[in-house]
């Protein structure tokens, strides 16, 4: 069983908005074993979706779909209206630079400072102004509370320090859309909390709009009080 919750009445309304994130009937079978099958939703601007179930239903696969990581057997997959099922790699690199994603456990580079991890993104992209890139990057260590954290490596930090510093990297670039994979996990309660009123500020100051793949209900409590099946 795989449910998908959104923390706002939006979809017991008509929709007049060109959705950030809509699914159409998505169907995706690895070899004999069929992970997903006639999955609809759709998320608008601002909103945030948790999605829940146990392990082995398609959570993280979904997270994948939506990056254009996977590919579909059946069905469509928009992304600011702009159908992005058969994009090749290259079509789909603009479409990327507007999703962040949070990784389980961080996954950041051993071997870089925290200044270098979330500069890491912005390099990659071309950046080449080191005045500007320390700017955005202080700004965006300061929005998660970890500026005093900026010449760290990571094996200095803690589970939940490194989460936050991971969430830092995924919106250095502005994007309009977040994708969660499990950031509370292993996390003590009071620290997770801290991540999702984190999740909540990104999108109700920055309005961005988030996917979270947990398996702490009060997770999806706390921020989604309206649920519908993807069934």
């Amino acid at each position: 069983v795989l449910e998908a919750w959104d923390h706002s009445t939006i979809h017991m309304e008509e929709h007049t908005e060109t959705p950030v994130l809509e699914f159409r009937d998505i169907s995706l079978s690895f070899e004999e074993k069929e992970v997903l099958s006639g999955v609809n939703f759709r998320m608008d601007r601002g909103g945030t979706i948790f999605l829940l179930g146990v392990a082995g239903t398609g959570k993280s696969v979904l997270l994948k779909l939506a990056l254009g990581l996977l590919r579909p057997d059946s069905g469509s997959i928009f992304v600011d209206g702009q159908d992005v099922t058969a994009l090749r790699e290259i079509e789909l690199r603009p479409i990327r630079k507007r999703v962040g994603m949070v990784f389980q456990e961080g996954a950041l580079f051993d071997s870089l400072t925290v200044y270098e991890n979330v500069a890491f993104p912005l390099r990659e992209e071309g950046a080449t102004n080191e005045e500007e890139i320390g700017k955005r990057v202080l700004e965006v260590l300061g929005f998660v509370e970890m500026e005093q954290a900026v010449d760290k490596m990571p094996s200095e930090l803690s589970g939940g320090m490194r989460r936050r510093v991971s969430i830092a990297r995924a919106i250095v670039n502005r994007p309009h859309m977040m994708l969660y994979d499990s950031p509370t996990a292993g996390l003590d309660p009071v620290t997770a909390n801290t991540i999702i009123v984190l999740i909540a500020k990104l999108r109700d100051v920055e309005h961005v709009s988030s996917i979270v793949v947990t398996h702490r209900l009060q997770d999806a409590y706390a921020l989604s009080p309206f649920t519908y099946s993807t069934q």
